[in-house]
């Protein structure tokens, strides 16, 4: 099977690199260098030459408070290029992989949220997520969407590792603590993306989205309170003091879910993945870290 990983240089991206090294995959790696989805008529021309059996798509503009600022760029990436490369997968008849979030509820739930609950975005950059899905499956292209959230690792820009950098500089930090969600490991959905690969000509009504976070909820503060703990085995790293604040007492651009923990048990039953331990993920993230890059 040849698989194309759009993305290549981006946190899923590099986690992808990771697990595949070491697998019996013809593997094309792009980044925007090599294939910019924006410009559509090049990401055609490249991926039909390409030709791949799978199209793993990990790119998105994931700034989320900027693409309130920089709308059009937001649905460029998000919502029209997708669009593009799943018209372009239906073309080839080939498969394709693309990675959501959970920005595309609206957080007024008490419970996790499973795949056929009502979308309702509060942002621009949870709006453009929901239009690329939308166009993924108006698209008639095989297709798996995986919704994921807070999403963490050793690699790229994530909470983990600014609060890392934060810590180091700052005696005391104001972390949110009434936003719910599940930090969940991009390793983990890595390996849960690669798991899926061999059973997708296997299975009947494969098609559709699916849920893959960590296993557990917790705020924001209690995301950070435990990187802190886990942080206390380095001797040499300053833990600051955490304080829990609400969401008004940290205003941003965008509005973010206050819950948006998203329930795994359709992947689960259909394709035997469990959910990501996130606590486990953050002992995995400090230990790849080398410690002079923590402080």
């Amino acid at each position: 099977m040849k698989i194309l990983i759009l993305g290549c240089k981006g946190q899923l991206g590099r986690c992808l690199n990771d697990q595949l090294k070491n697998l019996d995959y013809k593997v094309v790696y792009t980044s925007r260098e090599q294939i910019d989805i924006a410009n559509f008529k090049d990401t055609e021309s490249k991926i039909l030459d390409i030709c791949p059996d799978l199209v793993i798509n990990a790119t998105a503009y994931t700034a989320v408070d900027e693409a309130e600022k920089d709308q059009e760029m937001a649905d460029l990436i998000n919502h029209l290029a997708i669009a593009n490369v799943a018209k372009i997968s239906n073309q080839l008849g080939c498969w394709l992989i693309h990675i959501s979030t959970d920005f595309v509820f609206d957080g007024n739930k008490k419970i996790p949220y499973k795949e056929d609950d009502k979308t309702n975005p509060q942002c621009v950059y949870g709006e453009t997520k929901l239009k690329g899905e939308l166009a993924v499956e108006a698209s008639g292209c095989k297709h798996i969407i995986i919704r994921t959230a807070w999403v963490f690792s050793e690699h790229g820009n994530n909470f983990l590792k600014t609060i890392l950098r934060l810590g180091a500089e700052c005696d005391e930090l104001r972390i949110v603590g009434d936003q719910i969600g599940c930090p969940t490991y991009a390793q983990d959905i890595a390996v849960a993306i690669i798991s899926i690969i061999p059973q997708l000509n296997s299975l009947e009504e494969t098609y559709g989205i699916y849920h893959f976070a960590g296993d557990a909820a917790c705020s924001w503060f209690e995301f950070a309170k435990e990187i802190f703990n886990q942080m206390n085995k380095y001797d040499q790293i300053s833990i600051p003091t955490i304080e829990e604040v609400t969401t008004e007492e940290y205003p941003t651009l965008a509005k973010r879910p206050r819950f948006s923990v998203l329930d795994n048990k359709k992947l689960q039953e259909k394709f035997n993945i469990y959910s990501s331990d996130w606590k486990i993920g953050i002992e995995s993230t400090l230990k790849k870290i080398d410690k002079g890059s923590c402080i």
